[in-house]
């Protein structure tokens, strides 16, 4: 078989890593389609993952404009890749997937979680042969859309894959029982994000001056653009493969942005998430919220002391491992889920007993097992 992966973000990525690994050793050809955004062709290159880029796609704020632009350009080299590969079943999300689906009469697959805004869903949803979400996404996106107990991120954070590095806090150079936080700063360049606002700047600072009286501050910029020079706190500099590992290490995880939140919840490290002027509530981390592994905050001054609270809190690394432990046993491992779902070709209907017992439609019809 011949399978055709889109994977246009860093989470996308570790989203498919481990099924194009495990479809390549039993023979499938796979071959990834990208573009430069962030680090995503690093983590391409890191995973050995096949790849091919289509196009750009830069970390300033979103406009129509230039998304309008990128697009143009970019379907053209999407569907001659599309076509030279001639796949046997198309992964990914929103209008990419979609056209190389349609334009090659293709089976297509779509991966979703519970983000704002419709655009995706609009443009794909008619094309697509079965969605797969989240049990917590409460959109209904018609008879082929199938939930499962999880996340996303369950591809590649789940207990059966996830092994973590224990070299990471000598690469970080802290000491075994030096605490760190990892504060995270989101570019605010998606789709979604036209016109959210999460941390302004001197909030950013406030918050790392704060905190690093407790603790080592590694900061994750993704727009890139913030000064630390005079500041109390280090760039996270590993390679961007590394961040689950050092998540995990970490006393506490601080974000305005929502995928590594979930991440660092699932890891079982306290997540804290500042919504900003982002009003949306996601399925995923009201789920994380009820299972006490994030949390999120409308002010800045509550996420600030909650998180000091936290990181001088000497019995909050336990407690958080304890309720991770019983949370995620649990949880579907996606991989398992994404590489049957390939080689069936995206038919629920010829999946394993096992498989489709995890599955669930959303619509009304269930899936007969």
């Amino acid at each position: 078989m011949r399978i055709l992966v889109f994977a246009n973000t860093p989470a996308h990525v570790h989203l498919y890593r481990h099924t194009v690994d495990r479809l390549e050793d039993a023979g499938h050809d796979v071959r990834v389609l990208t573009r430069e955004y962030a680090c995503t062709t690093d983590l391409l290159e890191f995973f050995d993952m096949p790849y091919r880029v289509y196009g750009g796609h830069g970390t300033d704020r979103y406009s129509k404009l230039r998304f309008a632009r990128e697009l143009g350009g970019q379907v053209v080299t999407i569907g001659r890749e599309a076509r030279r590969f001639d796949p046997d079943v198309v992964f990914g999300r929103g209008p990419y997937a979609a056209y190389a689906g349609t334009l090659t009469r293709t089976p297509v697959v779509l991966v979703l979680d519970d983000e704002p805004g419709d655009f995706n869903y609009a443009v794909s949803r008619p094309f697509a042969d079965c969605i797969l979400s989240p049990a917590v996404t409460r959109r209904d996106l018609g008879d082929a859309h199938y939930t499962f107990e999880g996340f996303k991120e369950c591809a590649y954070l789940h207990p059966d894959v996830f092994e973590r590095d224990e070299g990471v806090r000598e690469y970080l150079g802290v000491e075994s029982d030096e605490p760190y936080v990892l504060v995270r700063f989101n570019a605010l360049d998606a789709l979604h994000d036209a016109t959210l606002e999460g941390f302004r700047p001197e909030q950013r600072r406030d918050l790392i001056e704060r905190l690093s009286e407790h603790a080592t501050v590694f900061v994750s910029d993704e727009g890139d653009d913030m000064d630390l020079a005079d500041l109390p706190a280090r760039s996270y500099d590993l390679h961007p493969a590394l961040i689950h590992d050092a998540m995990a290490e970490a006393s506490l995880l601080v974000a305005d942005t929502g995928t590594m939140a979930t991440e660092a919840a699932l890891l079982g490290t306290p997540a804290f998430r500042y919504r900003g002027t982002d009003d949306h509530e996601y399925g995923e981390f009201q789920e994380l919220e009820r299972a006490g592994l994030a949390e999120q905050f409308d002010e800045f001054e509550t996420v600030r002391e909650r998180s000091l609270e936290v990181v001088t809190d000497d019995d909050a690394a336990a407690r958080w491992q304890r309720r991770r432990e019983a949370y995620v046993a649990d949880l579907v491992n996606l991989s398992d889920l994404l590489v049957e779902v390939a080689e069936s070709r995206g038919a629920v209907d010829r999946l394993s007993s096992s498989i489709r017992g995890s599955l669930q439609a959303k619509g009304r019809e269930q899936p007969q097992i």
